[in-house]
């Protein structure tokens, strides 16, 4: 039996690598950093297997193109970082209207505007919840370390097809550009999930029906199927609408087919919390710090766990009410003034003390730093 192939790779690498393993086989972006190996990865890779790449003229054109490939039934992928984010947030907007599944990736870096292009953040993390306009429910999973880009790239790809939703990676500068040592999955030995096909002829079709999981099935364009995509509210048939027994159950369908299905969507890793009595809560780059500070203390006598939060949206209240059922105090450790922490501090009950570890100055939260959080929260 052969080996599993393990690498070298780059954290931005490994995007390219999980998203072609989940079928990518479309990539349009324009380059800005810290994001750009994934697009020249994507450039190299994508012409071996069949797949294409184009380079658009700016970030607005880049996701108008992704959500037109996707149409046509590619998987597509665009990445980004901060300012190219907010340029894209209106046509992600139209990708959750329409609900055309795709993924973005936003390689954070410090900002606001033009920021700190090479230094690391994780101030975009409400921007990927609430960033375009309207009534929507978003997804966005965080990796925190090479071998997680993998898998979590493989898992937001799935995300976006089981549900017909754009799908976010956040990323951050330090997992994109650091170098770890990864296994490559096989084959077959992760699952692939693929859009639901209709199986109803194309006269009896409707591209938007309220089906029992609230997820349509979706042809590709050219495969005998004709409909309406529109960014309008619009009906079953895609058609704009202004009747509000129209309107109310598809806002309603954006919502449920993402929140009927958390449990599914959610995704931790829960590190010595048997018997905690503080808890640090991260994710991405600062769940890797609060770790080792966790581990730390505990030999040190302390009773600290660690959460790792590899879901971000929808925020995972129920698991975190029940894992920190026993503390006394949660530390959230974040890259930015404070975002997730509010989300914490909504879920938990009163009686449990929430404190924040934060830093934006484009440097990362050490394993010093959090300890020193802890002996002044104790």
């Amino acid at each position: 039996m052969a080996e599993p192939k393990r690498k070298l790779m780059q954290g931005n690498i490994a995007c390219v690598q999980g998203a072609i393993y989940a079928g990518m086989r479309f990539f349009a972006g324009y380059p800005i950093t810290p994001s750009t190996e994934i697009a020249e990865g994507s450039a190299r890779e994508l012409p071996r297997i069949g797949g294409r790449f184009i380079q658009m003229e700016d970030e607005i054109a880049s996701i108008a193109a992704v959500i037109a490939a996707s149409v046509t039934g590619k998987k597509s992928m665009t990445a980004t970082s901060g300012p190219g984010f907010s340029l894209m947030l209106e046509n992600i907007g139209y990708a959750y209207i329409t609900e055309t599944p795709c993924v973005i990736v936003n390689v954070q870096r410090g900002g606001p505007s033009t920021g700190l292009p090479t230094k690391v953040s994780q101030s975009d993390t409400m921007q990927a919840r609430w960033g375009t306009h309207g009534d929507y429910t978003a997804i966005a999973v965080a990796p925190s370390s090479v071998g997680d880009t993998i898998t979590e790239t493989i898992r937001a790809f799935n995300l976006a097809e089981r549900f017909r939703t754009p799908v976010t990676i956040l990323l951050d500068e330090v997992i994109g550009h650091m170098r770890e040592m990864v296994t490559l999955p096989e084959p077959g030995q992760i699952p692939i999930f693929n859009r639901v096909k209709p199986t109803v002829p194309p006269d009896k079709f409707e591209p938007f029906a309220m089906t029992a999981n609230l997820v349509s099935p979706m042809p590709a364009y050219g495969e005998g199927y004709r409909y309406n995509v529109t960014g309008l509210t619009h009906d079953t048939m895609g058609f704009s609408t202004n009747r509000a027994d129209e309107i109310w159950p598809k806002l309603d369908k954006l919502k449920n087919k993402i929140e009927h299905y958390t449990d599914e969507i959610t995704k931790l890793r829960v590190e010595m919390m048997d018997d905690a009595e503080i808890a640090y809560i991260s994710y991405g780059t600062v769940a890797r710090t609060s770790l080792q500070a966790a581990s730390i203390a505990r030999k040190a006598g302390v009773k600290v766990g660690s959460i790792q939060l590899y879901t971000i949206w929808p925020f995972p209240d129920k698991q975190l009410l029940e894992l920190c059922a026993r503390c006394k105090k949660v530390i959230v450790g974040e890259l930015n003034m404070g975002q997730i922490v509010h989300e914490v501090k909504r879920v938990l009950p009163r009686d449990i003390e929430v404190h924040t570890a934060q830093r934006y100055d484009g440097e990362i939260l050490t394993p010093l730093q959090l300890l020193k959080k802890l002996e002044e929260v104790m």
